[in-house]
């Protein structure tokens, strides 16, 4: 089957009465901008007002996308162009009445359970055995003064990406220890590289996508006639395979200079002193950049990784350093490391600090470099939706006032663990599919209320959730 095409108006109408939309497809304006991502389920009129603001007067919703009534009743459109209602399913939730549409079925979300489980013990030993190459690495630069075993990094970063690539960011579903920082420094560089790699991946495909789709709208004829000349599609590329094994090797690395800092220090749980934070500082522009020359690291990528992750991503950014670049000269894949570094460290437990809710941490990211720069806002996108608006184990209120723990971010699909009124489940529930149009309005997300720290509601996870809570 092929995309079904929808008047803007038609879609608008739709929602206003209630209706949701998932067009299966991403939806680009003239200059390639992404304006509605094919995972997005919209049930809000100024989201395709957008659309139709930028003359775009019809979208198309794939088979695999989906358009519902306010009654939960999927639109098709036949061959023919009838339009047709299919009603969705009733199926009992825990005492709670919920209507499934016919394409999510609960055997199909058991699927993706299924699915996400077999990603995430093929992930736990790759973390573990990728958190102690850097381990060892780390140590041997201790050790010697400087030295380590370059190529079994290379090995092992050249692998990760590989798995990273093929299992589209499986890292996202990895538990976080949410009360030990033992191991912090070779954990966290673990989850930058993952976390910075998926982004820069995407940002590859969406920021090529929209100069590729400008070249190929506006590009002359050579010959002088004016007419656009034919470009076959990805035709242009940003970054390359072996740019972006280069530029994860980096991400691997970045916090390198950390092995020249005193353990002590990197542990204090205490304030520190300007004379300690001047060291601390010292790690990426002179210790990392120094590791990297002892061992003939002569690589443009990475000394910019190691040297600028806390540089400037705007205009009189403070607390950066150092300072002897701009900000419009810090590369791209620097960018991404950077707010990969801050999402991890901001949601990890560390030695002075317990772990943040992420969803809190994407909201205080967004909030501070949205409208910053414009080729900054690529990277923000590409940020915001490989990490996910929820991601896995955040914490989540309902409509209802249940409290619930998300599984996967794409719906996202979240699994209650409370009552209305904050009493742990004393049975096990069924997980809820958000991107289900015949979920009830009460089951919706609650992104009005204030959002806990895993640890405040930790003692309220019942024993099926601390399973896949916390790191086993």
């Amino acid at each position: 089957m092929i995309e079904a095409m929808f008047s803007i108006e038609n879609l608008i109408e739709i929602v206003k009465t209630g209706g949701r939309i998932k067009t299966g497809i991403d939806v680009y304006n003239k200059k390639g901008t992404l304006l509605l991502g094919k995972n997005e389920v919209v049930d809000r009129v100024r989201s395709l007002e957008i659309i139709q603001e930028n003359g775009i007067r019809s979208v198309p919703v794939a088979p695999d996308g989906g358009l519902w009534d306010g009654n939960g009743n999927q639109i098709r459109m036949g061959s023919d162009g009838v339009i047709e209602l299919i009603p969705p399913r009733p199926l009992k939730k825990s005492g709670l009445s919920v209507l499934v549409p016919v394409h999510e079925s609960s055997r199909d979300i058991e699927r993706r359970l299924q699915e996400i489980e077999m990603i995430k013990k093929e992930t736990v030993q790759r973390y573990a055995r990728a958190t102690q190459c850097l381990k060892n690495a780390l140590q041997q630069i201790r050790q010697t003064r400087g030295q380590f075993d370059v190529q079994a990094v290379e090995s092992c970063v050249s692998g990760l990406v590989k798995f990273f690539v093929d299992a589209d960011h499986p890292f996202q579903y990895m538990s976080r220890e949410i009360f030990s920082h033992d191991d912090y420094l070779y954990q966290h560089s673990t989850n930058v590289c993952a976390i910075a790699t998926a982004v820069l991946i995407r940002f590859n495909e969406n920021f090529s996508h929209t100069i590729d789709r400008f070249l190929s709208e506006n590009r002359a004829d050579p010959g002088g006639a004016g007419r656009p000349e034919k470009r076959k599609s990805g035709a242009f590329n940003y970054y390359y395979p072996e740019d972006l094994t280069e530029i994860s090797l980096g991400f691997f690395l970045y916090d390198i200079g950390k092995a020249m800092v005193p353990e002590k220090l990197l542990n204090k749980n205490s304030r520190l002193t300007e004379e300690e934070f001047q060291t601390i500082k010292r790690h990426s522009f002179e210790y990392g950049a120094k590791i990297l020359e002892d061992n003939k690291i002569n690589n443009r990528v990475l000394n910019n990784i190691v040297r600028y992750h806390h540089a400037p991503l705007f205009e009189n950014e403070e607390s950066c350093y150092p300072l002897d670049k701009a900000c419009s000269d810090i590369p791209l894949y620097v960018r991404i490391c950077k707010l990969a570094d801050i999402y991890d460290a901001m949601t990890s437990k560390r030695s002075y600090k317990d772990a943040l809710n992420q969803v809190s941490v994407i909201t205080q990211l967004f909030r501070k470099y949205v409208k910053k720069d414009a080729v900054l806002q690529f990277v923000l996108h590409a940020f915001v939706k490989s990490v996910g608006r929820h991601p896995p184990g955040s914490i989540v209120y309902l409509e209802n006032g249940q409290m619930a723990y998300v599984l996967d971010s794409i719906g996202p699909l979240v699994l209650p663990f409370t009552d209305n009124k904050g009493n742990t489940l004393s049975a096990k529930p069924d997980p809820i599919d958000m991107g289900s149009p015949g979920t009830q309005q009460l089951l919706k997300i609650d992104n009005g209320r204030s959002i806990k720290t895993p640890k405040e509601v930790y003692k309220f996870l019942p024993a099926y959730i601390k399973k896949v809570a916390m790191p086993t």
